[in-house]
């Protein structure tokens, strides 16, 4: 079984108040930047699944060559395998063109398990690239998910959170997962692993090396063209009458003779 995460670099938390509007949009926010928190949910899940089920994990992201400490964490945590997807043409893209530069790469990489996220990110907060990602690969997608209780080869079982409670899910693989912080608890580095994780070489995957990319989908020329292209929606239209009688009986009966007369009833 191969279980996929796609992870992101981030602002550290304790200086996102820091980051400023102007740096924004730029390679450097003059904060220090991190694995997403919720991400590293993920790529804990990965490795607690790859122990459990004798498979292989493999993280991804998008970004430039700074985007390597988002990948080192995880490879320092225990993933054994990540690819860096940077291009100037991914630069500005959206989480629907996110989704789709990940689709791509997990295509070409294939024989993909379950593809595994974290609910959200701390700079965006909009938790679209999941749900992006199933919708282009094509395959179920589930958020909140605070368990996954079994993975056989054609579905996982998976609980997740509701307003109501848990939700118990049994899902068609492959399939994508957002996942919550109750899921697991995240394992900090040892010293092997970030050695491993300092010596590795992270080479980038450019655009031309993933097939099935749509060029028009990406940066941030595709993104504003999205924002341009909304219409406003014409202005509804309609008229109100009063229905007036002697008294609330006659009323009512003026009402319901109005409301035949015009097919409502």
């Amino acid at each position: 079984m191969k279980f996929v995460v796609c992870a992101k670099l981030t602002p550290d938390t304790e200086q996102l108040a820091d980051v400023k509007p102007e740096d924004v949009g730029t390679d450097d926010l003059g904060v220090t930047m991190v694995l997403n928190p919720w991400d590293e949910f993920a790529v804990e899940e990965a490795l607690q699944l790859q122990e459990r089920f004798d498979g292989e994990a493999v993280v991804l992201t998008v970004g430039n060559d700074d985007s390597t400490e988002a990948l080192k964490r995880a490879v320092a945590m225990g993933i054994e395998e990540a690819v860096l997807l940077c291009d100037d043409l991914f630069q500005g893209s959206d989480a629907w063109g996110t989704s789709h530069i990940l689709s791509q790469a997990i295509k070409k990489i294939g024989g993909y398990t379950l593809i595994l996220t974290g609910k959200q990110s701390v700079d965006g907060n909009g938790g679209l690239v999941g749900p992006g990602l199933a919708a282009q690969l094509g395959v179920p997608f589930v958020s909140n998910v605070n368990k996954i209780e079994d993975v056989t080869e054609e579905s996982a079982t998976v609980h997740r959170n509701l307003d109501e409670g848990i939700q118990t899910v049994k899902v068609k693989l492959p399939a994508v997962l957002a996942v919550s912080t109750e899921i697991n608890e995240p394992r900090y580095p040892n010293f092997m692993g970030i050695r491993k994780a300092s010596r590795m070489q992270y080479p980038a995957v450019a655009a031309d090396e993933l097939p099935g990319l749509d060029q028009t989908r990406l940066g941030e020329g595709a993104a504003l063209l999205k924002w341009t292209n909304l219409r406003k929606p014409p202005a509804r239209t309609g008229k109100v009458e009063f229905v007036q009688g002697g008294s609330p009986a006659e009323t009512a009966a003026l009402l319901v003779d109005k409301l035949i007369a015009d097919k409502v009833l």
